[in-house]
């Protein structure tokens, strides 16, 4: 076994927990996330934990074993079934859910099968007419700051979570593993799941985003650059936005009164492939590219969704006035922390921050910067490192 699937091995999922819960109280769960981000890894600690079987639906003598997939399923039904890229065999769900049912009359009622899917927009089509009730949906992203050492937050920022880059030998494999990644996605995977989309189209629609990180969409102007009318930069916005590689912030909207932003923002959710897509490799090239403000705010969001309860909403403020705010998040009981976010060791607030927060209301606000120290910038506004906002949300998962 290579060092970084040792090491990858030794980090603990912070997800792994969750996972196992629903195990425990549902027949089916679907583990969603983009390729390489560790499902797999994660998938087989588990199954070293229990009586379980793995298929690859990528591999064809996998796929041969469910050619009667109810004949072969229910002859492992004392077993978890793990079904690795399940969206490449779209018509087991409707098998999947006799076996749910029928073991659910045998008194086998949960832990039955886990289901891996890094295509979410068919995985999601195909489970929800099919498994409603019997199915839980998890999703894991690359490695985030809070499943690391803190000395590795920087490291983490530039080359991203996903395992095999983030844990290369050095900056120039790191680089080199995320633009493979990037062109598989391109010219593998996603024509595998049937959009015909030219590659270098897609890619340079991608690589604009990243240019673009974090401000608000204009598909207008996106449309004009690749030479395309607006309904299909929206096709290719929702494709990427479906696989879990793209991130479509919405802007709050509430009864204030105010005239607000009605466009939301985007952000690749890959610190890491943001750099590959504009060529950064190493740490100083991005301390001096301008989209290093950018790209620190959309890995700092990632960051925080990544820590806050399931079913927490996440948006932006934005008015004509001039408030505006970068992150609101919602979480279930209907509180809202406001939070700012500045790459700078020796952060201020503007007026607009102060506007939005007049008219939000939040429960709590939070500047976050990268340093260390937790102190008051302003009555009721903290500045506070990465990782301790990312605590401080974690801990709203267990109140």
């Amino acid at each position: 076994m290579e060092l970084n699937a040792i090491i990858t091995i030794m980090i603990t999922r912070r997800l792994q927990s969750t996972l196992e819960f629903l195990l425990a109280n549902y027949p089916a769960v679907a583990l969603l996330g983009p390729r390489q981000a560790g499902k797999t890894t994660l998938a087989l600690t588990i199954a070293g934990q229990r009586n379980a079987i793995y298929l690859d639906l990528e591999s064809i003598a996998d796929r041969a074993k469910l050619h009667n997939a109810e004949l072969y399923l229910a002859d492992h039904q004392d077993k978890l079934v793990i079904l690795d890229e399940v969206q490449r065999a779209p018509s087991l769900f409707q098998s999947l859910r006799g076996l749910i049912d029928q073991g659910r009359r045998q008194g086998l009622r949960t832990g039955r099968f886990l289901l891996l899917g890094s295509a979410s927009i068919e995985l999601l089509q195909q489970s929800s007419e099919t498994l409603a009730g019997r199915i839980s949906y998890l999703e894991l992203t690359p490695f985030d700051a809070l499943e690391l050492v803190a000395e590795q937050t920087e490291l983490l920022w530039l080359r991203g979570g996903f395992p095999d880059s983030l844990l290369a030998g050095n900056d120039a494999i790191s680089l080199k593993w995320r633009q493979d990644f990037i062109r598989t996605y391109l010219e593998r995977d996603i024509p595998q799941l049937g959009p015909r989309i030219p590659a270098e189209t897609l890619r340079r629609f991608w690589t604009m985003l990243a240019h673009n990180q974090g401000e608000l969409l204009n598909a207008a102007k996106l449309a004009a650059a690749l030479g395309v009318d607006g309904k299909t930069v929206a096709r290719y916005l929702d494709l990427l936005v479906d696989l879990l590689l793209v991130r479509r912030l919405k802007p709050w909207h509430s009864n204030t009164g105010k005239r607000l932003v009605k466009s939301p923002k985007t952000y690749i959710r890959d610190s890491g492939i943001t750099h590959a897509l504009l060529g950064i490799g190493e740490k100083e090239t991005l301390l001096g590219h301008p989209v290093c403000g950018k790209s620190w705010e959309g890995f700092v969001i990632e960051n925080c969704l990544s820590a806050a309860p399931p079913h927490s909403e996440a948006s932006f403020y934005r008015s004509s006035a001039g408030a505006e705010c970068d992150l609101l998040l919602t979480f279930p009981d209907q509180t809202t922390w406001a939070i700012e976010i500045k790459r700078s060791i020796a952060p201020s607030l503007q007026k607009g921050f102060y506007f939005a927060r007049d008219d939000v209301q939040p429960a709590a606000s939070f500047l976050v910067y990268p340093g260390a120290e937790t102190y008051s910038v302003a009555e009721g506004v903290k500045a506070i490192g990465l990782l301790g906002l990312m605590k401080l949300i974690a801990d709203k998962n267990v109140k």
